[in-house]
C-alpha cells in the first residue's frame, strides 16, 4: 500500500533509507502522470509524532533530490511533491491501523469479502496481521487481513478534525515553551 505499482516500490526502496536518515519515515510513494511529465508524490512524516510541517517537507526534498539526482531511477522529467499526510491520511502501514483505532475509515480489498471489495466503518484494533473493523449494522468485529487491503484512508469527519485540532494545540504550545 505504501508503494502502488513496481515502480513505486523500487523507489521506496531507494528512498526509504534517505527519509529515515534525516528524521523521517515515509508514508506514501506514488509516481503519477504519462511518459512527458509526471509527478513523483512523496507523503512522509516525523516517526515521533507523526507530523509534517513546511520546514520538514524542504528538508525532506532536499535530501531526496540529490539522491534521486545521483541515481536518476526516473526516466524523463518529473516533479517532485513532498508532503504530510494530512487529516485524512492513507493508512499504509500496520501502525497507522493501530494509531487510528477509533476513527472511521474506508477500505478497498485486492478481492471479494462477504461479497464486495470496498468497506467503510470504524477501527477496532488489530490483531497479528488482522485489521478489525467495525461496520454498521453488523454485531461482529470484521477480520481482514492486511495484506488483503489495497487502499485505506481515515473518514474526515468531526471526530477526526477535533484530534487534528487538538494535536496542532498541543505542538504549538511545546513549540512556544522552547522559543521562551
Amino acid at each position: 500500500m505504501r508503494g502502488k505499482t513496481a515502480e513505486d516500490l523500487k523507489l521506496l526502496e531507494l528512498l526509504d533509507p534517505v527519509a529515515e536518515s534525516v528524521g523521517y519515515a515515509i508514508v506514501r510513494v506514488r509516481l503519477m502522470g504519462g511518459v512527458e511529465r509526471r509527478k513523483l508524490q512523496i507523503m512522509a512524516e516525523r516517526p515521533s509524532d507523526g507530523d509534517m510541517n513546511v520546514e520538514d517537507c524542504a528538508r525532506l526534498s532536499r535530501a531526496i533530490s540529490e539522491v534521486m539526482d545521483a541515481a536518476d531511477p526516473i526516466s524523463g522529467e518529473y516533479l517532485l511533491e513532498v508532503s504530510s499526510p494530512g487529516i485524512d491520511r492513507p493508512l499504509t502501514r500496520i501502525s497507522d491501523f493501530e494509531s487510528h483505532e477509533g476513527f472511521e475509515v474506508k477500505l478497498e480489498l485486492d478481492r471479494l469479502a462477504e461479497g464486495r471489495k470496498r468497506f467503510r466503518g470504524v477501527l477496532a484494533g488489530v490483531e497479528g496481521d488482522q485489521v478489525g473493523i467495525d461496520l454498521e449494522g453488523e454485531e461482529a468485529t470484521a477480520m481482514i487481513p492486511f495484506d488483503w487491503i489495497i487502499e485505506a484512508k481515515l473518514v474526515l469527519n468531526d471526530e477526526l478534525m477535533k484530534r487534528g485540532a487538538e494535536s496542532r494545540a498541543a505542538r504549538l504550545a511545546s513549540e512556544q515553551q522552547t522559543t521562551e
